[in-house]
């Protein structure tokens, strides 16, 4: 094998277990060169793992994962090719982020000037002198993504790069990657926020419990789901009977007291209202949302168990006979005898409990 110089990511049959426990069972994909990828599941999915494969970190018990066709251990000098970030916690904490970059500028054999261009990449230039230590959850995530640009990479990995970034870094993150792919490299993005990844990908690979549950567009994937139109009604009661009547099943309240009507566009619903002389305030369509559709696939693998019905407190009752005086032989709880220690004297008459008078 040799390196194709594609950027293509593929993974084909990957499996990896831990004893008992089977983190990834195989799993297959593609991610194609000049597009942005959501590889996408809920925590314990087994995305971390695969990623951690795919870079050469975890031997896989089956199956392949390739960058340009090599495992990441055969590209040469794979941080020329592959740019990844899985954490942000791996900085020196007395060392600035300009020296932090240099250090891995010359284990990767780039000049140091290139510690500078990726600082300003990324938003951090006036940061340069600062100690990681004292920077935000957010810089951090900056200044690993700086890292993984040094060898201007065709590749980039990134697990969850959004966690800690304010909404105007999470924009910039956004477009810095659609920019990336836009030059024809591959991006791969983990993450579990589900609304952001949305904004961003072009293809998206869902997993749950280590198993692909989706793998395709982004587009197909909403194409899949019917649309619906939520129609605010005057009289809900008589839009549901005059959709029916028109030859509508598809026709249900929402919690909010719309009516959601599937399989029709909001043109014909306005004629079918018009027609019926029925107040509408308002309609609107419901496309599904990335968001739903994961919960969907996902089908709740990581849902927590209900909550139990708490056994409601029973204030004590008074003893038979009434009153709250002394316990009558047989009230309440069964007391245990005490028994006093080895040894232990009462004291007499004449003591105290604080020794001899």
């Amino acid at each position: 094998m040799q390196n194709d110089g594609s950027g293509r990511i593929l993974v084909q049959n990957l499996s990896k277990t831990f004893g008992p426990v089977a983190a990834v069972q195989n799993l297959s994909f593609a991610v194609e060169p000049g597009s942005v990828t959501g590889f996408l599941g809920p925590n314990g999915a087994g995305k971390t793992t695969t990623l951690r494969m795919l870079l050469g970190l975890v031997t896989p018990t089956a199956g392949s994962a390739t960058i340009s066709g090599l495992p990441y251990h055969q590209l040469g000098n794979p941080a020329r090719v592959v740019g990844a970030v899985l954490e942000n916690e791996g900085f020196h904490p007395k060392r600035t982020a300009r020296n932090h970059l240099r250090v891995y500028a010359a284990a990767i054999g780039v000049p140091d000037q290139r510690a500078d261009e990726v600082l300003a990449l990324v938003g951090l230039a006036g940061a340069a002198n600062r100690k990681p230590g004292d920077f935000s959850l957010g810089m951090r995530q900056r200044l690993a993504l700086a890292t993984a640009l040094l060898g201007n990479p065709q590749v980039l990995v990134l697990d969850e790069p959004a966690n800690g970034l304010d909404p105007e870094g999470i924009l910039w993150l956004r477009n810095f990657l659609r920019a990336y792919a836009r030059e024809g490299r591959t991006v791969l993005v983990s993450s579990h926020l589900l609304s952001e990844v949305e904004q961003t990908i072009d293809q998206v690979v869902i997993i749950s419990h280590g198993m692909t549950r989706y793998y395709g567009s982004l587009e197909q994937l909403r194409g899949s789901q019917q649309t619906r139109v939520l129609v605010q009604a005057a009289d809900p009661n008589a839009l549901v009977k005059a959709l029916q009547e028109a030859g509508y099943p598809q026709v249900e309240p929402t919690p909010d007291g719309r009516v959601a009507v599937a399989g029709a566009t909001r043109q014909q619903i306005g004629d079918l209202v018009a027609q019926s002389g029925l107040a509408v305030y308002g309609m609107e369509e419901d496309r599904a949302d990335l968001e739903r559709l994961f919960f969907q696939l996902t089908n709740g693998a990581y849902t927590g168990a209900p909550m139990q019905q708490q056994q409601q407190y029973q204030p004590p009752q008074p003893p038979p006979g009434g009153g709250w005086g002394p316990p009558q032989p047989g009230y309440g709880p069964p007391q245990q005898q005490y028994q006093a220690p080895p040894g232990y004297q009462q004291p007499g008459p004449q003591q105290g409990w604080g020794g001899q008078r």
